[in-house]
Order: C-alpha cells, then structure tokens, then sequence
C-alpha cells in the first residue's frame, strides 16, 4: 500500500513538472516593453533562432516624420525607421529561457548580450548585459 502511494505521489509530481515547462515557441507573439516611450515587438523564429522586430511605438514620429535610427553607430543605417526595426536577433532556446542572441537599443544605438525567460505565461523577463549577465538591466515586458 505504501509503494502504491509512493507511485502515486510520484506520478503527480512528474505530471505537475512535465505541464509547467517552457516550451521553445512560448516566446513567439508580440509584448508590450515599459517605459516613457514603450513600444510592442513581435517575437518570430526563423529557422531554429528567435527575432523580435519593432512593430508598434507610442510614438512613431518626431518632428512630424517617422522615428529613424539616428544612433546606430553604423551611419549607413540611420535612415532606417525604428517602425519594423529587428531588435532581437539570433536566440536559441535551451531549457527554460531564450540566450545567445543580442538585444539592440535603438536610443542608445548599442547592442548588448541577452537573455529572455518567461516569468509566466504573459510576462517575459528581458535582461541585457555586457560581458556577464550580473552587469546588466532587466526590463518586464507583457503580452
């Protein structure tokens, strides 16, 4: 009776873990970043890799034109508009979060290393960082 309800315990346990694990297409769909100037990025795959391209912006012009990337530190690239810029590039998925790829910040013009994980369902955790992940930011965005 006793290895029975051992089996049992055992068996809801594993259930219990093997529904709540991230899946790798749990990241696709478009979130919603913070801030004074948020703005809504679609998470795609492409091949075995996930991007995130800018497809909304609280505001989507300046001077009464489209927000261009002015501080990309290439200057070949700053007529390019901010609207359907790709900021993420190159993620892999391995166990429980996103890394491997690089995040781009189109207001500073600089790119960081990243890693993106799930808090839950419609919150994912955002952290860029140069050189190790413990000298970086992280930002919450929802779906």
């Amino acid at each position: 009776m006793k290895a029975k309800f051992t089996l049992i315990i055992f068996l809801v346990l594993f259930v219990c873990r093997a529904l709540g694990q991230t899946k790798a297409d749990d990241i696709i769909g478009t979130w919603l970043t913070g801030g004074k100037e948020p703005a809504k990025i679609q998470i795609y795959k492409s091949g075995n890799k996930y991007y995130g391209k800018i497809v909304w912006l609280k505001y989507p012009e300046k001077n009464g034109l489209p927000r261009m990337d002015a501080n990309n530190p290439d200057k070949s690239k700053h007529s390019q508009q901010i609207l359907g810029l790709v900021i993420l590039r190159d993620f892999r998925f391995d166990e429980d979060e996103w890394d491997g790829g690089k995040i781009y910040d189109p207001e500073s013009g600089k790119t960081y290393s990243c890693i993106i994980s799930l808090k839950d369902n419609n919150t994912l955790k955002v952290r860029g960082y140069v050189g190790i992940s413990l000298l970086g930011r992280t930002e919450i965005w929802m779906r």
